[in-house]
């Protein structure tokens, strides 16, 4: 593994392929290392209700707060806002013959989802996340 900055200051995770296919499950990789989509209503966390951090699967940045959760209706885990202006990045994806803002992890550039301006307040936004992307760590009781 080697790291490089990037804007965040942040070091920036840089594995091979073949250490991401190591590290990862067959699901997990194909959406976050090949820009996957898991099926609406199948992917972990979508009804998960517990307090916690949601983390990238693959590198285990911290992400979203179960407090910006919400029901979306969508079929993927949706929140609000993530933790940090730092904790993800966003790209143009101009795939499926539309344009959308796609988010990705800032450390290690893992594909989680996209944002909507659909969301509840007090954001407006709706961070539609793959729940395969995602791990959960429960808060200390």
């Amino acid at each position: 593994m080697s790291d490089t900055s990037h804007p965040t200051g942040h070091p920036k995770v840089q594995k091979s392929d073949a250490e991401w296919r190591a590290e990862l499950t067959p699901a997990q990789y194909h959406v976050t290392r090949e820009h996957g989509t898991e099926r609406a209503w199948t992917g972990p966390f979508l009804d998960n209700k517990e307090a916690g951090t949601y983390t990238c699967v693959s590198c285990g940045k911290p992400l979203f707060r179960s407090e910006t959760k919400y029901e979306s209706g969508s079929g993927w885990p949706s929140f609000y806002q993530p933790v940090s202006g730092e904790a993800v990045a966003e790209h143009s994806d101009r795939s499926h013959f539309m344009t959308r803002t796609e988010v990705r992890c800032a450390d290690c550039d893992a594909h989680l989802g996209h944002v909507f301006e659909d969301g509840p307040q007090p954001t407006g936004l709706r961070y539609c996340m793959n729940g395969t992307a995602l791990d959960f760590e429960k808060d200390a009781t």
